[in-house]
């Protein structure tokens, strides 16, 4: 649905470290080397870039294209159903205590569910349908003729500006307003979103998001476990709200 006047808030959410602890952009790279499909090399490799990415160092640009040029030419749905089997066995049963009490309270208070990710839309989409979001926002990819990867990046990347960029064009169709709205992230490569929204909320962040989350006074969440704080500080930003 589109609206000229958004009136609605919604509730956005990171995924890797967010909704999960792990990176699973790391797991999966895991997984296609115990299937053969990547090398001990290219593994080591991915290794390095997520723990840039964990510093919010990395060129996010670059990772995408080195990773894209090795599937390139894979067709989208045998990349969609690979990531289908690899998540049912090693990622749904992970969603984190606090972020199921998150999306319960966000689910009942009304708000649109958005799945706000720098992963790829194979992952995003699937994640949303386990835990019961509505919507997704991440990276898609170009595909050719033959609905095989070009091994091209899409722009804007869901990544960093990237992030709010996509969001403010999704909120746009949605009659949301992305101003009111609530974001949860780990990642300090998300300050921009984190920043154009209403209720900021920090969980389990890296070093440099940590520090910028308590120079800006934003809450930071636990969300091992579904504790009372959880749902305290979503109600202190809709009290806010009113």
């Amino acid at each position: 649905m589109s609206s000229n006047s958004p009136v609605r808030a919604a509730a956005f959410f990171d995924l890797d470290r967010t909704l999960v602890r792990f990176n699973s952009a790391y797991l999966y790279a895991r997984y296609e080397r115990r299937m053969g499909r990547l090398s001990r090399l290219q593994l080591l490799r991915a290794g390095l870039w997520m723990g840039l990415y964990h510093l919010s160092l990395v060129d996010m640009a670059r990772a995408y294209e080195q990773a894209l040029q090795h599937y390139r030419g894979e067709r989208s749905e045998h990349l969609a159903a690979r990531t289908r089997e690899w998540f049912e066995a090693e990622v749904g049963h992970h969603l984190l205590p606090g972020a199921r009490a998150a999306l319960d309270h966000h689910r009942g208070s009304g708000h649109p569910l958005v799945l706000l990710t720098a992963s790829s839309c194979w992952l995003a989409e699937v994640s949303s349908r386990a835990w019961g979001l509505e919507h997704w926002i991440a990276n898609v990819f170009p595909m050719d003729d033959d609905g095989c990867l070009t091994g091209a990046v899409s722009e804007p990347l869901c990544y960093g500006p990237g992030k709010t960029v996509l969001a403010e064009r999704w909120a746009e169709q949605h009659g949301v307003d992305v101003g009111r709205s609530w974001f949860y992230s780990d990642s300090y490569s998300d300050v921009p979103m984190l920043e154009r929204v209403a209720h900021p909320r920090v969980v389990n962040p890296d070093p440099r998001l940590r520090r910028h989350a308590r120079r800006r006074g934003w809450p930071i969440l636990d969300w091992s476990a579904a504790t009372a704080a959880v749902v305290e500080a979503i109600d202190e930003a809709a009290v806010a709200a009113r």
